[in-house]
């Protein structure tokens, strides 16, 4: 038991949770706009009086409900682009300002023995601490050794 209770009240956890009862919170807001506001507004577009979510047709015996379809797919735009413009974008943004830019990493190679990846001009690796082939000096490169 002590493991799961560690399991649960750890931050990603708990912050898990609240998202998705957000999440399912702002979805009954979003379908319930799109219901009451933008449906009847596709029906006065399209020509049809009332709740457009309840039309069909029918094609031999079956009903195609493409009213529903229709109130469906606006509720999904609707909440995929508040999603975006009022999460994702600020958040990526705010990810760019407080990020610290990366250094492009120094090229690497396999030590020969643990072929664990170390930096190029290592002599020593550090996993398994094997002294290392020296690297030819490249067109361009000089070498300074501290006397």
């Amino acid at each position: 038991m002590k493991g799961f209770r560690s399991f649960i009240l750890r931050g990603n956890v708990v912050d898990l949770a609240v998202g998705i009862v957000i999440g399912a919170a702002f979805t009954a807001v979003v379908n319930g706009f799109v219901g009451a506001f933008l449906t009847p507004l596709v029906g006065l577009a399209t020509g049809a009086t009332g709740d457009m979510s309840h039309k069909t047709f029918t094609a031999g015996a079956t009903k195609f409900p493409y009213g529903a379809f229709i109130n469906a797919a606006i509720s999904f735009l609707l909440l995929a682009s508040a999603l975006y413009f009022l999460v994702v974008l600020p958040i990526n943004k705010l990810h760019e300002r407080l990020a610290p830019h990366h250094d492009v990493q120094a090229p690497k190679r396999d030590c020969p023995e643990c072929l664990s990846p170390v930096p190029a001009q290592a002599r020593r690796c550090a996993s398994c601490t094997v002294p290392l082939p020296a690297v030819p000096a490249q067109a361009g490169e000089t070498t300074q050794r501290a006397g």
